[in-house]
């Protein structure tokens, strides 16, 4: 396998969690506590996109996703569950296995592949999504600009990443990973990326970001959308 952007020892790391990862407690439990709010955003951006009814309870009917980085799946089936012909690309193969194996008991068609997206070859996709990957991969250039070949002109991108803060060094790899919110080793804060770093790998791409949203914590709201970008934040992107 090319491994343009993958880096052996992430997808390792990660495909080691694979027979937990939907657990809502197990290692990945931070990833669903974290995963309605990227929905909301998701379905947001959608309906804005493509003026859809918000009420509409399939509004990606007749479009074709990617989520690269897609893990065990775990927005794979939402998006499925919108509407959506969904394909999924993940490093580990532990990470495809566990996801056929659970859209499989659900009923749903999801395909599935392991492999780098950058020699995939994947086009013509309305929808591309890449949540919590960026900061993992070896060439972010090449990344980003492989996710914007597999989408249509007139697609839609969505992606969510650690912004590089002192608060995140503090509170996502410090207290997260040292209290076991986060399984150790995830994450490398100097590959953490800032909104502005983001917007330049997509303009190289031939895409404009949009205002990007933080996904915060408070005691009161849990995981919430924000206008704090110091730990996290989601954004969109489209071409001109």
């Amino acid at each position: 396998m090319s491994n343009a952007t993958i880096r052996p020892a992430e997808a390792a790391h990660f495909g080691a969690l694979a027979a937990d990862w939907w657990d809502p407690k197990g290692s990945s439990a931070m990833l669903h506590r974290l995963n309605p709010v990227r929905l909301g955003f998701i379905r947001d951006s959608i309906d804005s996109h493509w003026h859809a009814d918000p009420r509409s309870l399939k509004p990606l009917a007749g479009k074709r996703a990617l989520d690269v980085g897609c893990g065990a799946g775990l927005l794979c089936e939402p998006l499925a569950r919108l509407g959506a012909e969904v394909t999924g690309v993940d490093a580990a193969e532990e990470n495809i296995a566990a996801a056929r194996e659970h859209a499989a008991g659900s009923n749903l068609a999801i395909d599935y592949h392991c492999g780098d997206v950058a020699t995939l070859g994947l086009s013509g996709f309305d929808l591309v999504s890449s949540l919590e990957v960026v900061e993992h991969v070896a060439d972010k250039q090449a990344f980003i600009s492989a996710l914007a070949a597999a989408m249509k002109p007139d697609g839609l991108m969505v992606l969510s990443t650690p912004n590089r803060t002192p608060q995140s060094r503090l509170l996502m790899v410090g207290a997260a990973e040292r209290l076991g919110a986060i399984p150790r080793g995830t994450h490398d804060w100097d590959d953490f990326v800032t909104p502005g770093e983001l917007r330049d790998l997509l303009a190289n791409a031939g895409l404009v970001m949009g205002e990007p949203r933080g996904i915060s914590w408070s005691p009161a709201k849990g995981l919430h959308l924000s206008d704090s970008l110091a730990l996290n934040y989601i954004v969109t992107a489209q071409r001109n």
